[in-house]
């Protein structure tokens, strides 16, 4: 098994350096999935939350998100994005949306934290829209589906189970 690479030598929390590695293009897509009942994802579709527009409003959540993840997770780097998108798949026969992030740099550290949080928080801001006529929706999923640049090169999820 490889070492935590966040793990000093005392076994302590410790930031990885990464002033020797030479900057390359890293890129990293995420998805969330989150269900809601047929009621409400009927209303989002149509547009009548009362709150306003739901995927709007968590595309720019899941955005604003991934432009904070060194701020949320104490040890990520600070990242220069270059581009961060968040798109949005209805899923109806399972009254879901299936939230897809992607985050890109040309950095000395990849991007699949700030991939994942833009998914997470996307699928959060959707929870928070619809919870006055839906408490029960469930993010079943937040994940890393693909990676690429850096040392350890490419990274492709298995397909879900």
């Amino acid at each position: 098994m490889s070492k935590l690479s966040h793990v000093d030598e005392s076994g302590r929390a410790s930031m990885v350096d990464v002033s020797e590695k030479p900057p390359s293009e890293r890129i990293a897509v995420a998805e969330a999935i989150i269900a809601i009942s047929q009621e409400t994802f009927d209303l989002v579709i149509a547009g009548e939350i009362k709150k306003g527009d739901v995927l709007a409003t968590a595309r720019i959540a899941g955005i604003m998100a991934a432009k904070k993840t060194s701020e949320l997770s104490p040890l990520c780097h600070p990242v220069m994005l270059t581009h961060v998108g968040v798109e949005f798949t209805p899923l109806a026969e399972r009254h879901a949306f299936r939230i897809v992030a992607s985050a890109k740099t040309m950095g000395q550290t990849g991007v699949e934290m700030e991939a994942m949080t833009a998914a997470g928080v996307a699928a959060l801001t959707v929870y928070d829209m619809v919870k006055a006529v839906d408490k029960s929706a469930v993010i079943e999923t937040v994940r890393l589906l693909t990676k690429s640049g850096g040392k350890s090169g490419v990274y492709e999820a298995p397909p879900p189970s």
